[in-house]
Order: C-alpha cells, then sequence, then structure tokens
C-alpha cells in the first residue's frame, strides 16, 4: 500500500511539473505576443486618455475602470471565442485578417501623420471633445464610454489577431491557445489602461505635490497634527517635491505629445511589418527582403552595435513602407469606405 501511494504520489509530482512547464510555456508565448502587439498597445494608452478631457477629477478613475472592464469583455468574451473558432475552422484565414488588421494600423498611423502635417477636420475615435455648457454630463459620460469601448474592440481585434498569429504558429493545442490569448488580452488591459490611469492623475498629483509646504509632514502623517511652522526636514524635502510637482504639471502635455508620436510610429511599424511577412507568406518576398539587405548592410557598417542597427533600420523600413500603405488608403477610405459606413443605421444613429 505505501509503495503504491508512493508512486501514486510520484506521478502527481510528474504531472504537476508537466504542468507547469507548459504554464511557463504559455507565458512566455505571452510574452512574446504581447510584444508583438506593441504598437497598438502604445497607440491604445496614448489615445484613451483623452476620453476624460473635460469631466471633473472625481469622475476621471471611474471612466478610465468602465472603458477597462469594457475592453476586458471585448477581448475576453467576444474576441478570445472568435480567435479560437478561427483557429479551427478556418486557419487559412488567420494571415489575410492579420494583413486586413495591419493595413488598418497604417492607415490610422499615415492618418495621424497627415493631421500633423495639414490639419484638417477632427478625426474620429480621438474623443477629445468638451462637454458644452448645460450639457448632461452623465449623458455625455455615457457616450464617451460607449465610444472608448468601441474603438477599444478594433484595437483589441488587432491585438487578438497578432497574438493568435504568433501562437498559431508555436503551438496547435485548442486549451494552450485559449490561456494565451486569455494571458495577453488580461494583460494588456491591465498594463494599458493602469499606464493610463497613473497618466490622467499625474497632473492632480503634481498640483498636490507643487502646492504643499510641509511635504515630509505629510508623509508621516502630521500634516493636520496641530503643529507650528515646517520643519526642517519640511524645508529641506519641499524644493525637491515642488520641483517634481512642477515638473508633472508642466511636462505632462509633453509627454502625451511623444506618446501620440511614438504610437504612431509603432503603428506604422507594426502594421507595415506585418503586411511584409503577410506577403513573403503569399511568394511575394521582395519587400520583406530589400529591408533585410539595407538592414544588415548598415549593420555591417555599425559592427559594434550591428544587431540594434538592424532592428532599428527593419523597423524604420517596415514603418516607411507601412505610412506609403497609409497614404494610398487615406483617399480610398475617406472618399469610398467612409461614405459607406455612414448609410450603416450604426452610424447614423452616431450622427443624431
Amino acid at each position: 500500500m505505501s509503495t503504491g501511494l508512493i508512486a501514486l504520489l510520484d506521478d502527481v509530482v510528474g504531472l504537476a511539473k508537466v504542468a507547469a512547464a507548459s504554464l511557463d510555456d504559455a507565458a512566455a508565448q505571452a510574452t512574446k505576443a504581447g510584444a508583438k502587439a506593441a504598437g497598438v498597445v502604445v497607440d491604445d494608452a496614448a489615445v484613451t486618455p483623452r476620453y476624460v478631457v473635460g469631466f471633473t477629477a472625481d469622475r476621471e478613475l471611474p471612466i478610465v475602470g468602465r472603458i477597462a472592464v469594457g475592453s476586458l469583455k471585448n477581448k475576453l468574451l467576444y474576441l478570445l471565442p472568435a480567435a479560437l473558432v478561427l483557429s479551427l475552422v478556418a486557419p487559412w484565414a488567420i494571415t489575410p485578417l492579420l494583413m486586413l488588421g495591419g493595413a488598418f494600423l497604417c492607415y490610422e498611423g499615415a492618418e495621424k501623420v497627415y493631421e500633423a502635417l495639414w490639419p484638417h477636420a477632427e478625426h474620429h475615435g480621438t474623443g477629445g471633445q468638451v462637454p458644452e455648457p448645460g450639457q448632461d454630463a452623465t449623458g455625455l459620460e455615457e457616450e464617451k464610454v460607449a465610444s472608448a469601448i468601441k474603438t477599444d474592440l478594433i484595437l483589441s481585434a488587432e491585438i487578438m489577431a497578432i497574438t493568435l498569429s504568433t501562437v498559431a504558429a508555436e503551438t496547435s493545442s485548442f486549451w494552450s491557445q485559449a490561456i494565451i490569448l486569455a494571458i495577453v488580452g488580461t494583460g494588456i488591459t491591465i498594463v494599458v489602461y493602469g499606464s493610463v490611469a497613473l497618466i490622467v492623475k499625474a497632473d492632480d498629483a503634481g498640483v498636490a505635490l507643487a502646492q504643499n509646504g510641509r511635504p515630509a509632514s505629510s508623509l508621516l502623517g502630521l500634516r493636520d497634527s496641530g503643529a507650528g511652522e515646517a520643519g526642517g526636514a519640511d524645508r529641506a524635502l519641499r524644493p525637491l517635491t515642488q520641483g517634481i510637482g512642477r515638473a508633472l504639471v508642466y511636462g505632462m502635455p509633453f509627454f502625451l505629445k511623444l506618446l501620440s508620436i511614438v504610437g504612431t510610429a509603432a503603428m506604422l511599424w507594426v502594421g507595415g511589418g506585418i503586411i511584409v511577412h503577410g506577403l513573403e507568406g503569399y511568394g511575394v518576398p521582395a519587400i520583406g527582403h530589400a529591408i533585410h539587405n539595407v538592414a544588415v548592410a548598415i549593420g555591417h557598417a555599425v559592427p559594434a552595435g550591428a544587431a540594434a542597427v538592424e532592428w532599428l533600420v527593419t523597423a524604420a523600413g517596415s514603418g516607411l513602407f507601412g505610412l506609403a500603405v497609409g497614404a494610398v488608403l487615406i483617399p480610398l477610405v475617406h472618399k469610398v469606405v467612409a461614405p459607406l459606413f455612414r448609410k450603416l443605421p450604426l452610424f447614423r444613429t452616431q450622427k443624431g
């Protein structure tokens, strides 16, 4: 009996080791897939803070929280099952859909570049309008949250498609794919909207720091203790905390601008790269080979950092190709696709 129990325990330990290895493998694949979705993630983090513009400070975090919950539902309740069904029923469709998503990223990135160079009508989906005086705040909040969740659905679909393409190449196990998609979807949502929450409250934190004349006492919980003048620790720490506070207040607009630029560049890089790799899979490798050859040649010219240089040149080449694709798509979308979409009931309702 004791021998049988030991054997059973040994089997349990063995199964636990296999399960742990599988989870480690899933985590590694999820990290790899999440890294490929970096362009969409950065753009999502850059766009979302605009949806809380014009609302009082006490409503900012609740709005971000509601959008985050909606984003998680988009990924786990709708997109994850759809991705798994697609993987089982029509795996051949993954690459075309991924390329279509890449084209969307290229269009969005090129549209932002076009808007920066030649400003025109406000681009859809920015969510940056300020409520008019007398407008119902609750109604406006509902409208903005709904709009943000709809925009997130597009970005989340691209994230899940990128993840699925990576996962499908690594494993054919249904449950492994499901676990990895769930890990990536949940992890990216936490990272994006956690970052957004920090961004939208950074200016409030900056104001509080800049106005606090007794930082050491506040840190120790003595601000309201009735003590008289600021102590030596307060006087020593005050220049630092107030400097940090002013830097946050004045620096956040520049940080958001930089984040938007990085997000645009990342969208073009990821979108262009997706299309280049897709074309290679369909027997059109010329563009990918050209980018690779240029990257290798420049990398050989800088032997000290050849790997980094090759990566940067490859990303830049993919981004330039993505910009060219997006530039071609802009008039097509504006003249053909957008008018067709405006005829749909959903878009007519939004316009009304």
